[in-house]
């Protein structure tokens, strides 16, 4: 579930709300003091390759399956 700010409009003060849109709808109707607070979505990128960031472990099994393939493989270690 999301997590939506809201602020209190005579105090100014803020807290965080962990629940549904629906929840969060139904909570600004019920209280008309407080409203939402506009932001952009925190995103999550993908940098860089999962070989680069797995353990030395995978690594070493990847090599020993690279060597034990025979001649001609095209396994990537």
């Amino acid at each position: 579930m999301p997590t939506y700010t809201m602020t209190h409009n005579k105090t100014g003060e803020e807290k965080d709300l962990f629940c549904s849109y629906d929840e969060c709808v139904k909570f600004l109707e019920e209280n008309p003091d407080w409203s939402r607070v506009m932001s952009a979505p925190a995103l999550i990128t993908h940098t860089g390759n999962v070989i680069n960031k797995t353990s030395g472990d995978w690594k070493n099994l990847m090599d020993n399956i690279k060597k034990g393939s025979g001649k001609g493989n095209t396994i990537k270690s």
